[in-house]
C-alpha cells in the first residue's frame, strides 16, 4: 500500500501564525516558495517530506501533531451527527467532510454545536420538557458534553496543570507515600484529615478545617480523594486561568470542568509524567505492576496512560474508554484514529462487552476498523463495591488500546500472531456510520448505503445493503 500524503494545511497555517511570520518570511525558513507554501496551507499539495524536517530543525515543531489531533476525530464526529435521520436523505460525501475538518475546523465545530443544539431542543420536546416555558430554557449544549468535548479536543493533556501535579509530587522534601506528602501539606494549611464510616467519599468542612473520608472506599480512591481536594484548595488560580481559556458557555459547564481539572491534578500527582512513563516502557505497560508501584487502580493507571500526550515526551496513543453494563459510553478518549460513538453504546463485536462475562480476567483482542487500521485491545471489568453489606455495587468495564504497530511496547501482545490477518477481528464505530454490509451483529442500517428489501428472501438481515 503506497504511503498517504500529508495534508495539514490547518496544522501549518496554525503553527505559522503563532511565530508570528508572514507566509514569505516562513516559506524562506522551510526551504519552499511562497506559491508552495500557499497551496500547503489551503490544502491544495501535501505537506513535503522537506516541509516537515524544516519544521523539526528551525522550529523544534514535533511532526506527529501534523498527522494526528482534531481532524480526524471531526470527520468522525461530523459523521455520527450526519447519522442523523434530518440528514438521511442527502447525506454529504466523505471527502467533502473531510475537506471542511481540514480546511475549515471552526466551521466544523460550529456544525456540531449547531446539531448538539438541535438534539437538545428535540429531546426537550419530545418529552414534553416543562422547561421550554422558562426564561432559563435557552438551546445550548449539555454542561456535561461540553466538558467531555473539551477534554476530548485538548487530546486529553492539560499541559500546565499535568506540569503543576509532576512538580507537587517530586518536589517535596517529606518522605513517604504521595499520600503522606498530601495529608503533610494539608496540614501545613491547619487542615486535618479524618476517617469515617460513611458512604460519602469525601466531604471538607470550611468552617472547621476537616477532611472527611470514607473508610469503606479502597486506599487508592482514598489516596486519589485527598489530593483532589488538595488541587481545590492549592490550584485554585492555575484551574480558574484554565477554565478561562476553555471558555464555556454555561456557569454549570464550568463547575464541572473544574472538577474534572481536580481530578486531572489528583491522577497527573499519584502518577506523575515522567515516572509513569519510563515504569511503563520498563514493563511494557504491565498495568497490575504499575497500578502496584503507584498505589492506584487499574482503571486509573489506564486513563493516566491515556494521557502521555507531552510535546517532546509523547507515550504510546492510547485510547481508553469505559462502559456500563448496557453498553452505554460514560468515559472515552482517543489518542489513535479510533474514535467512539458520542451518543450511546460501542460496536457490539468489541471486547469491551465481553469483560462483564469473566470478571477478574484481561481479555486480549485483535481487531480491525472499516478504515483498515488495526488495534490491539485490552479489556477487563471493573467493580466499585459500596462498602458494607448490602450496598449497591457499581460495575463496568474498560479497554485501553493501540495501533498494532506499537505492539512490541505492549507485554500483552505476546503470544499474538499479529502478522496473520485473520486474526483481526472486525469492530466499527456505530452502526450508522459503520461500512461493513455482512455484519452479523447490525442494529440499523449504514448511512450512506441503499437498501433493498426481497420478501421472498431472509438472511441474516432482513435487508440487503447495496
Amino acid at each position: 500500500m503506497p504511503p498517504q500524503k500529508l495534508y495539514a494545511g490547518a496544522k501549518l497555517r496554525e503553527t505559522r501564525q503563532r511565530l508570528a511570520l508572514t507566509q514569505k518570511d516562513f516559506a524562506a525558513k522551510l526551504g519552499v516558495s511562497l506559491p508552495y507554501l500557499n497551496q500547503m496551507e489551503n490544502n491544495n499539495r501535501p505537506v513535503s517530506t522537506t516541509v516537515v524536517l524544516a519544521l523539526a530543525q528551525e522550529f523544534g515543531f514535533d511532526v506527529t501533531e501534523l498527522s494526528t489531533g482534531d481532524a480526524e476525530r471531526m470527520v468522525s464526529d461530523m459523521r455520527e451527527a450526519l447519522a442523523d435521520p434530518v440528514f438521511a436523505d442527502d447525506p454529504p460525501p466523505l471527502a467533502d467532510l473531510r475537506l471542511t475538518a481540514s480546511n475549515a475546523p471552526a466551521l466544523a465545530r460550529a456544525f456540531l454545536e449547531l446539531h448538539s443544539a438541535y438534539r437538545q431542543t428535540h429531546e426537550r420536546l419530545a418529552s414534553l420538557d416543562e422547561a421550554l416555558g422558562r426564561e432559563d430554557a435557552r438551546t445550548q449544549p449539555s454542561p456535561w458534553d461540553e466538558v467531555r468535548d473539551f477534554f476530548h479536543y485538548c487530546d486529553n493533556y492539560i499541559d500546565a496543570v499535568d506540569r503543576a501535579a509532576e512538580r507537587f509530587a517530586t518536589s517535596s522534601e517529606t518522605p513517604g507515600s504521595i499520600r503522606d506528602i498530601a495529608i503533610a501539606r494539608l496540614s501545613e494549611m491547619g487542615i486535618k484529615v479524618s476517617y469515617s464510616d460513611s458512604p460519602r467519599l469525601r466531604f471538607y468542612d470550611r468552617q472547621t478545617g476537616m477532611l472527611y473520608l470514607s473508610s469503606r472506599a479502597l486506599p487508592e480512591t482514598v489516596t486519589f480523594q485527598i489530593l483532589l481536594q488538595l488541587a481545590l484548595l492549592t490550584q485554585d488560580k492555575l484551574l480558574e486561568a484554565t477554565l478561562d481559556f476553555a471558555r464555556f458557555q454555561s456557569d454549570a459547564a464550568r463547575a464541572i470542568a473544574k472538577i474534572g481539572l481536580a481530578n486531572y491534578f489528583a491522577g497527573a500527582a499519584l502518577m506523575p509524567y515522567g515516572a509513569l512513563l519510563r515504569a511503563a516502557k520498563e514493563c511494557r505497560h504491565d498495568l497490575e505492576i504499575l497500578a502496584n508501584r503507584f498505589g492506584a487502580s487499574i482503571e486509573q493507571v489506564c486513563h493516566r496512560l491515556s494521557t502521555l500526550q507531552r510535546p517532546g515526551a509523547k507515550g504510546i496513543p492510547f485510547f481508553f474508554v469505559r462502559v456500563d453494563q448496557a453498553g452505554t459510553i460514560t468515559k472515552r478518549h482517543s489518542a489513535t484514529l479510533l474514535q467512539f460513538a458520542r451518543f450511546g453504546g460501542a460496536c457490539p463485536l468489541w471486547n469491551v462487552h465481553r469483560a462483564f462475562e469473566t470478571p477478574g480476567r484481561f481479555l486480549r483482542q485483535l481487531a480491525e476498523t472499516p478504515d483498515g487500521v488495526r488495534y490491539i485491545s485490552l479489556a477487563r471489568d471493573v467493580s466499585k463495591p459500596g462498602g458494607s453489606f448490602g450496598a449497591p455495587v457499581r460495575r463496568f468495564a474498560i479497554a485501553l488500546g493501540c495501533e498494532i504497530k506499537h505492539a512490541e511496547a505492549l507485554v500483552y501482545a505476546d503470544n499474538l500472531d499479529v502478522t496473520n490477518a485473520r486474526a483481526f477481528e472486525p469492530i466499527g464505530i456505530s452502526c450508522r456510520i459503520c461500512e461493513r454490509t455482512e455484519c452479523h451483529q447490525r442494529s440499523v442500517p449504514p448511512l450512506e448505503r441503499r437498501l433493498s428489501i426481497t420478501p421472498d428472501e431472509r438472511g441474516v438481515l432482513p435487508y440487503k445493503v447495496g
